[in-house]
């Protein structure tokens, strides 16, 4: 991890994110998918859609507080939570695993890990940075 001056918030941060993220993809689809969507209802896949973005962004949040090295840790870490979705998903009887559902988790990660590679890794520290620096001249 990137020595973050505010470790604990950021990993809170993240818990609160991934439970939100599990409790979202717990609900029933007929909440998302009501009239207020409908207009998503053309859109084929959105469901893949949805999971890639989500990773992606999931992605790209850990690549800000961990060094490269470690980018196939979130990787890993962030597969095996898509797979504890669809393990989740498939114990309840209102949704269902769906393997290409793991395979978009995979390709929105895969996309997050690439984003934080081209620049955006180490967004944390450089935003702790900059309130610091903001803080001085204050």
């Amino acid at each position: 991890m990137l020595p973050l001056q505010h470790t604990r918030r950021w990993l809170a941060a993240s818990v609160l994110m991934l439970v939100f993220v599990l409790i979202a993809a717990m609900m029933p689809a007929v909440w998302f998918f009501d009239s207020k969507v409908a207009a998503l209802s053309w859109f084929e896949n959105v469901d893949k859609w949805l999971h890639g973005i989500t990773f992606m962004v999931l992605a790209a949040w850990f690549t800000g507080m961990y060094r490269r090295h470690s980018y196939w840790r979130i990787a890993l870490g962030l597969l095996a939570f898509g797979l504890m979705i669809e393990v989740c998903q498939r114990m309840v009887s209102y949704r269902s695993a769906d393997f290409y559902d793991l395979m978009a988790d995979a390709g929105g990660i895969i996309a997050g890990l690439l984003i934080g590679i081209a620049g955006l890794g180490g967004w944390c520290m450089r935003l702790e940075n900059r309130l610091v620096a903001r803080a001085r001249r204050d």
